[in-house]
């Protein structure tokens, strides 16, 4: 079987671009109804955005700016 199931997802955030936890909109783009951080196979990001995308959600949460789980979901 062959990694023919995922295709190679374009990353939405150019390489140069800094991940910021105060850009809430641009967070909740990677981030379930639920309030998880979606895989890296999903997002498209590199693994260093990753990283960085995921130290940003929870910078962001624990300041109060994203909920740590969506109460509606």
């Amino acid at each position: 079987m062959t990694n023919s199931l995922f295709k190679q997802k374009l990353s939405p955030i150019k390489p140069g671009d800094p991940i910021d936890y105060k850009d809430v909109e641009l967070l909740k783009k990677f981030i379930t109804d639920r309030g998880k951080i979606l895989p890296r196979r999903l997002t498209g990001l590199t693994a260093k955005q990753q990283r960085d995308l995921t130290t940003a959600v929870k910078r962001a949460r624990i300041i109060a700016l994203l909920p740590f789980v969506n109460p509606e979901g």
